[in-house]
């Protein structure tokens, strides 16, 4: 076992000699930032301008959109999915004062991951196309803000390491993910898992009040059951992909949006809770949870539960990626606060 202390590792709220600094708003880069997690984090930095700035924006063919962000944020770097958009988005910031530089296609995405001002890189794209960037925003020492769960599906055994011998912080930004991350003390033990030939039978981390680490009997992801939830099996047949976006509870992308429906969401986050919690996937459980008040949980081997409740709002685990290990301040006019006594109970169902 290693001797001395670890290094720092989230769920650590104190100073270590591998914490970054920096002076003023926290300097943020966003890979994917005109899909449903890059807005959702702008709308963060927007009501937060003393606390978070944007240095580099990727963007995939919303040049318009981008145009706006560009105008709002004045990035030092963007990025657009190929060549021709370049033109495009020029044109579009011919009369705006402050121009970016702009790096089309996968280099563009890499430079925005590894920019050398970001202390804090967003993963909010989609699919195994996230892979590269958090890699290299891991190699160029970046702590991660990780929407993209692909990373860890496809990449698990190979990124996690890469944190750690990079001394970078991987926090969840999944509602589910967030919530056992926000239960924990001490979380990504990699020092220890590392040492581990079979990492899936040992829980890294710590629960909350410095219970040990063989506390943990299980976590128990929920799931809201997308928009299929309440439909008889025998109607499944006629279901439209419009069918599958209306979401009852969440503002997410499409993707997403309809794997919720499916629930091939929900199976992508047991192997994403199997990688960042070191759990073994026979402790790890789903149940049906329509209210999406309570956003996952942890059993301990007395039988407590603890859990993580907040208003089904996307905003509200990317907030905690970029304040961790701070609270912000949230104001109600744009931020709802959950008023317990309007749901009176809560409901669950097996996943069956």
């Amino acid at each position: 076992m290693q001797q001395g202390p670890p290094p720092a590792w989230p769920g650590q709220a104190v100073a270590e000699p591998g914490r970054k600094s920096w002076d003023g708003p926290k300097p943020i880069s966003i890979v994917g930032s005109t899909g449903s997690i890059g807005t959702q984090t702008l709308d963060i930095v927007a009501e937060n301008p003393d606390k978070f700035k944007v240095v580099a924006l990727a963007a995939g063919s919303n040049v318009t959109l981008l145009a706006d962000q560009i105008k709002t944020f004045k990035p030092q770097l963007v990025s657009v999915r190929n060549e021709s958009l370049v033109a495009e988005l020029k044109m579009a910031l011919e009369d705006v004062e402050h121009k970016p530089e702009i790096i089309p296609g996968e280099e563009g995405i890499v430079e925005v991951a590894r920019h050398p001002d970001a202390v804090t890189v967003v993963t909010g794209i989609v699919g195994c196309a996230g892979l590269k960037p958090t890699v290299a925003a891991i190699e160029a020492g970046k702590d991660i803000a990780l929407a993209n769960k692909e990373t860890l599906i496809a990449g698990g055994p190979f990124v996690l390491p890469l944190a750690h011998k990079h001394n970078v912080k991987i926090l969840p930004a999944d509602s589910e993910h967030s919530a056992i991350f926000q239960k924990s003390d001490f979380l990504f033990r990699l020092d220890l898992v590392i040492q581990n030939d079979d990492f899936r039978n040992y829980f890294p981390f710590q629960c909350i009040q410095g219970l040990p680490e063989d506390a943990l009997r299980r976590i128990i992801l929920t799931a809201s059951g997308g928009a299929f939830r309440d439909l008889p099996v025998e109607k499944l047949k006629d279901v439209k992909v419009a069918d599958a976006l209306k979401h009852p509870n969440w503002n997410m992308g499409k993707k997403i949006t309809v794997d919720s429906a499916t629930l091939f969401n929900k199976g992508l986050e047991v192997i994403e809770a199997h990688y960042l919690f070191g759990a073994d996937y026979d402790n790890i459980e789903i149940v049906i949870h329509p209210q999406s008040i309570i956003h996952s949980m942890v059993e301990t081997q007395d039988s407590s539960v603890l859990a993580q409740l907040g208003w089904p709002d996307m905003r509200l685990p990317i907030l905690y990626t970029l304040s961790w290990p701070d609270r912000i301040y949230c104001s109600e006019t744009t931020w709802p606060r959950l008023d317990l006594c309007k749901y009176g109970f809560v409901i669950f169902f097996y996943l069956t």
